[in-house]
Order: structure tokens, then C-alpha cells, then sequence
């Protein structure tokens, strides 16, 4: 499947191709800067963007939700991007599929829809990070906190020299010592290209396999 496995703080991660990252302890997806309604608000600002980026998008978490079967989904943040639109009721369809799974929202500096909206799709909203097990779940990186800081906000890549000296942008996963960074799970988000530190690890999604930069 291209997922790669690592033990973390105690507990098993699994990093997916997908650009998220499934715990199977707590049966919990994690998304980071989903950005849905980004590509409609690019459109009718009369941006040239493929209308189907946007729906790829939400078959992706449509097919993450059928295949690992989780019962929480954690969004770290940046879900929606901008006012609604039709991809606001398509993520409504979405989820109204799945009335067994718990989604919970912690809010990013993009979720500024009423609250109404958000209640309406019954998602738990937290405005504060939330702890769970060794983990201290938030958008943007905490300076302190109780637990192991995993967040978004950053849009996490790395630059890559190939064989012909091409340059390739690809986003990753970053684990530092006190927080670690998942990449953006939205299409047209961008990539900030970060400089790791010797002892910290990172994750590149290649296509459809996660691997460890050396």
C-alpha cells in the first residue's frame, strides 16, 4: 500500500501516501490543511483550476474513510477555505455517509464559517489543542505543551535532486524532537521546503509510497 509504519511516542503510526496519517490504537484518522473549497473559490475568482482537483480531493477522504474504517477523524485545522460553496455540500453528502464516525474539528486560521455550519455536519469544533493519549493535536506549532505536538498549518516539502538534475517539490512528513508535521492534504496548497535538523526524521511522499529521506 506504500504506507510506512513507525513506532512514535509509544504508539504505531502508519504515514500514508494519502497525505494523512491513520493511528490504529485509537482507530483515528489525522488530516492537516484539507483547504476544501479552495479550488471553487480559485475558479470563481477566474483562476484556470480543473474543477475535478476539488472533487479528488474528497474521493480521497471518501476512499480513506471506506478502507481504514475509522471511528475518529481528527482535522488539524484549515478544513474549509473560504465562504461556502458546492464543495461545502459535497463534503455534507460525504460525511452524512458515515453517521458512525466522530469528526472533530480543531480550528485553523481558514475555518471562519459559522458555527452553525460546522454543527450541522455534527463536528466536535475545538478552538484550543487537544490532548490525546501522548499526543497534543494542533494547527499551527506550539512552542509548549503537554504531549508530543502533532500539527499542520506549515504545509511540510522537501526539494529533491533527481538523476538528470531535475528539482522535484514533494511533500512530507516531518517528526522533530517536540512536535512533528504533517503535510497539507489539500491539492494547490503549496509547499514550504523546510531544512531539517540532523536528528530529526522526515518522511517523503513519492507518489503512492512514504519513504524515509535518508
Amino acid at each position: 500500500m506504500g504506507t510506512h509504519n513507525l513506532q512514535w511516542k509509544g504508539e504505531e503510526l502508519q504515514l500514508l501516501p494519502e497525505r494523512c496519517v491513520f493511528w490504529p490504537a485509537q482507530k483515528a484518522l489525522l488530516i492537516a490543511d484539507a483547504h476544501l473549497g479552495k479550488i471553487t473559490h480559485f475558479r470563481k475568482s477566474g483562476i484556470a483550476v480543473p474543477q475535478s482537483a476539488a472533487f479528488r480531493n474528497l474521493q480521497r477522504l471518501e476512499m480513506l474513510l471506506k478502507s481504514y474504517q475509522p471511528e475518529t477523524v481528527y482535522f488539524l485545522g484549515d478544513l474549509f477555505h473560504s465562504e461556502l460553496n458546492t464543495e461545502w455540500l459535497a463534503l455534507k453528502e460525504l460525511l452524512r455517509a458515515f453517521p458512525a464516525v466522530r469528526f472533530v474539528l480543531i480550528q485553523g486560521n481558514h475555518d471562519i464559517l459559522h458555527e452553525l455550519s460546522y454543527s450541522n455536519l455534527k463536528f466536535e469544533v475545538h478552538s484550543e489543542p487537544l490532548d490525546v493519549g501522548p499526543f497534543t493535536l494542533s494547527h499551527e506549532p506550539l512552542e509548549e505543551c503537554k504531549g508530543y505536538n502533532l500539527c499542520g498549518h506549515i504545509h511540510p516539502g522537501v526539494r529533491m535532486l533527481g538523476n538528470a538534475r531535475q528539482k522535484l517539490r514533494l511533500p512530507c512528513f516531518y517528526l522533530g524532537q517536540k512536535g512533528g508535521i504533517l503535510p497539507a492534504f489539500g491539492e494547490f496548497t503549496g509547499l514550504y521546503i523546510l531544512q531539517p535538523k540532523k536528528q530529526d526524521q522526515v518522511f517523503i511522499i513519492a507518489g503512492a509510497r512514504v519513504l524515509k529521506a535518508a
